[in-house]
């Protein structure tokens, strides 16, 4: 999805940045963070293959996100890319903590610029999540049925968050999908925190008239 060879020519063409020493004082015990520290780390020392391994290891993760929060998949994919060239621009930005965090608000970040660079939507929204090529594959042992129910789900649920308001649409995935708090959305989108919750509350409300007809899909699991 991303075009590495891009990534290539940005990192050839601009000086590698010069870096504080932020590498982190106290052990990191999960695993994956540690690996992610270590590729950051190699990345602000001028390691391209260090950053490209970030870049294997999140771009399905931040194209998911993404593609709840645009409407279409070329969309998405240019704002993901657009999340990595920021973050390689600004890797002195990151300052501890999860690294997937930290890319996943630039992601958010770069979904939010390009919608209001972009009123008019597709007759057809959202076509990424109906055909679920953003999920990971099912397993051997998925259930057939479990598996078109979740398809189900997601294709009444893109629909009905294509109908509401972007700023409705950010909200909600930022607090129930990427699990931001009110004062970290607030930041990230530069409003106040009454505004984040009105919008959130009333983004729910919203969804919630417009999944009325379907919500038999959302009670209960096949298994």
């Amino acid at each position: 999805m991303l075009d590495s060879p891009r990534l290539t020519t940005i990192a050839t063409r601009r000086a590698a940045p010069v870096v504080e020493d932020a590498r982190p004082t106290e052990a990191v015990e999960d695993p994956i963070q540690r690996r992610d520290l270590i590729l950051l780390e190699q990345a602000r020392d001028g390691s391209l293959d260090a950053f490209n391994g970030l870049v294997e290891c999140y771009q399905d993760h931040l194209y998911a996100l993404v593609a709840r929060m645009v409407p279409d998949r070329d969309q998405a994919a240019d704002a993901v890319q657009e999340a990595f060239f920021s973050a390689y621009r600004n890797l002195r930005s990151f300052r501890g903590g999860s690294v997937r965090s930290w890319l996943s608000r630039i992601a958010i970040n770069a979904a939010m610029d390009q919608q209001r660079l972009r009123k008019r939507r597709p007759s057809q929204p959202y076509p990424e999540l109906e055909d679920e090529s953003w999920q990971p594959p099912a397993g051997p042992d998925a259930d057939p049925e479990r598996t078109a129910l979740h398809g189900e789900r997601a294709r009444v649920l893109a629909v009905a968050l294509a109908s509401i308001t972007p700023d409705q649409r950010h909200a909600i995935v930022m607090f129930d999908v990427e699990g931001y708090d009110y004062a970290e959305i607030a930041q990230l989108t530069g409003v106040s925190l009454g505004t984040v919750k009105s919008r959130i509350h009333r983004g729910r409300l919203a969804l919630r008239d417009r999944l009325e007809g379907s919500i038999g899909l959302f009670r209960g699991d096949t298994g």
